[in-house]
């Protein structure tokens, strides 16, 4: 006889996009001054596919490129907020609410920090949630490995998803 569902479930999600000669980064959806630019088929905004994959893995839902995938055009240029408000909604329909996430964003440059509250509040707003329920860090590369040489931008979550009564 099978277990009674679980309550919550957990997701994880990862993006990396290289780095180019740009005029800033789209970072959980706020533009960020900086020298270099993600290069995608989407916007690149590294942080909201790395909560856009954490929320759909959360429920057995699959990922972003099955839900936008870069073979087509349609999705040239997608805004990654549009992206995640669709995977929230397909979380909502199959009987989930989100819990919290908590983020992890790896670049060199620029600093996070002045900009951290910014982003915080652009996913909460993005998600519908308070803004308490989202957990945003930054850690550099120390200077070592594409991270670290500015070739490239990563972003990690873990997303808590809990059971809608």
């Amino acid at each position: 006889m099978p277990s009674p569902p679980h309550p919550f479930r957990i997701g994880l999600g990862h993006d990396t996009h290289r780095l180019g000669p740009g005029d800033g980064l789209l970072l959980g959806g706020v533009r960020i001054p900086h020298d270099r630019s993600a290069i995608g088929h989407s916007d690149a905004d590294v942080l909201l596919h790395a909560i856009t994959d954490a929320i759909l893995g959360a429920a057995a839902l699959g990922d972003i490129g099955e839900m936008f995938p870069d073979t087509l055009e349609a999705n040239r240029g997608r805004n990654s907020g549009e992206m995640l408000q669709a995977a929230a909604a397909r979380l909502a329909a199959a009987g989930w609410a989100l819990g919290n996430l908590d983020c992890v964003i790896f670049a060199q440059r620029p600093k996070i920090l002045p900009h951290r509250e910014r982003i915080r509040a652009s996913i909460a707003g993005l998600l519908g949630i308070d803004v308490e329920a989202v957990g945003l860090k930054a850690k550099t590369g120390e200077g070592v490995g594409p991270i670290g040489e500015e070739n490239a931008i990563s972003a990690e979550c873990v997303a808590l998803v809990v059971r809608r009564a």
